[in-house]
């Protein structure tokens, strides 16, 4: 294999604050690499590090004493090889490692000793610090190009930093199918939104005492034509970063408040007297629009404004901005009804509780998950529940799986609830023939 070239005579691909050769380098390695194991060779191994909080790192102790973060971490990567692998700087904090001819065995603990070689503490001269490092891992397949393992040593990388940074990941294929998933769903769910894709399934929320319907949770489902169903929790991320979220909130919202008013005319389901929930996104609170679009829906689907409530997440209010009080006074006043979600799950809730114009709190699933497995949690949960009629809101308890659940639950003054017990998400149609065929949930 050619050995990088890092004299200053070639700066074209030298990294000028460490020395160490550049990228170019790196896939001139990777290149030589591949053909060396199309002849036979073991494939080499591709580490990719990255220093993990530099930035801030580097905001704390300025430019010059970051470059000698830099120039350290490059001398420890490079004692920390043997004499023909190639070490390089990337650009920024990132670092590539190529290992000739190296098992994967021995790459992952090649990669751990670099990772504890970068470790110890930096003597800055004013002040020490200590930087950690992630690191993503891909043999270097001869079928793939260098653009191609790099990008694939990247996802690993961001691997190792999801799962808690100062480690090794290596590439797993089902990561990039994930990334190409996600590219695909980003290019087709805004035809998905205007093409009759979309589909909502619906949940009760039940009065404990009677078993009586109080509102219906509208949950929205991608009916893709060739995935079949896609949960919310693959496209809603994709729409959030994207800014689809907002168009995908106006059809959720035009939909389940038309569908509520399609029960109220027939005359085989009117009799029930519930409320439709949604729920409602940062950018939503954020949007100028918001209420107008609210209170238009309302009125094109001939709804009073009380047959709405808005479910927020503490992520959605938390941001306490003067465009998100705004919102939510508006909201208020029109008459909507508005909730906090996931309560109890934020280390701010309890605050908010006095602070927000809310009417309702959905305690998280989790409290219920534990009720039962010692004596002292349906206390607990009691005091919770206090705290919640002491602000003089409702409370919803989701999670209720069993009988037995919503016994405890109700003994102790709760009054509403929502979980498989009563109903997992059904489609309009079937819970449709529900309204028409039950009093009472469970069935």
């Amino acid at each position: 294999m050619k050995q990088p070239r890092t004299a200053a005579s070639h700066h074209p691909e030298t990294d000028p604050i460490t020395g160490l050769g550049n990228r170019l380098v790196l896939e001139d390695a990777l290149r030589d690499a591949q053909a060396a194991a199309s002849n036979g060779t073991s494939p080499a191994a591709l580490l990719l590090l990255n220093l993990d909080g530099f930035k801030a790192v580097k905001s704390s102790v300025g430019h010059a004493a970051a470059d000698l973060i830099l120039q350290t971490v490059a001398s420890r990567i490079r004692a920390a090889v043997q004499e023909n692998d190639v070490v390089t700087r990337l650009g920024g904090d990132e670092f590539g490692i190529l290992l000739p001819a190296t098992p994967l065995a021995r790459a992952v603990s090649a990669g751990n000793r670099i990772l504890a070689a970068v470790e110890p503490e930096i003597n800055l001269g004013s002040a020490n610090v200590r930087c950690t490092a992630s690191m993503g891992l891909r043999t270097a397949d001869p079928s793939r190009t260098p653009a191609e393992l790099l990008m694939e040593a990247d996802l690993a990388l961001g691997e190792s930093k999801a799962e808690g940074r100062n480690k090794v990941r290596t590439f797993d294929p089902a990561t990039l199918l994930a990334r190409q998933l996600e590219r695909q769903i980003v290019s087709e769910l805004g035809h998905a939104i205007g093409s009759d894709q979309l589909v909502l399934f619906y949940q009760p929320i039940v009065e404990l005492a009677t078993g009586r319907l109080q509102g219906s949770e509208a949950l929205v489902r991608w009916n893709h034509p060739e995935r079949g169903l896609i949960m919310p929790d693959k496209f809603i991320p994709v729409a959030e970063a994207t800014g689809l979220i907002a168009e995908l909130g106006r059809w959720v919202l035009r939909n389940s408040v038309a569908q509520l008013a399609a029960w109220r005319r027939d005359p085989a389901t009117a009799h029930h007297d519930f409320s439709m929930r949604i729920n409602v996104s940062a950018p939503d609170l954020q949007s100028l629009e918001f209420v107008d679009d609210v209170r238009e829906a309302l009125s094109t689907a001939g709804l009073p404004p009380e047959s709405l409530v808005l479910e927020l997440t503490e992520s959605a209010i938390i941001q306490n901005n003067e465009l998100d009080r705004y919102t939510l006074m508006s909201l208020h006043r029109l008459g909507v009804g508005l909730e906090i979600d996931d309560f109890g799950t934020g280390y701010s809730s309890i605050g908010y509780l006095r602070k927000l114009p809310v009417d309702h709190v959905k305690v998280d699933r989790e409290f219920v998950r534990d009720l039962g497995k010692d004596d002292t949690q349906l206390q607990f949960l009691a005091a919770i529940q206090n705290v919640i009629r002491s602000c003089g809101l409702d409370g919803i308890w989701e999670g209720i799986e069993t009988a037995e659940q919503a016994e405890a639950l109700r003994s102790i003054g709760c009054t509403s609830g929502q979980g498989y017990y009563f109903g997992r998400p059904v489609s309009g149609t079937e819970f449709t023939a529900q309204l028409k065929r039950q009093e009472t949930w469970p069935a």
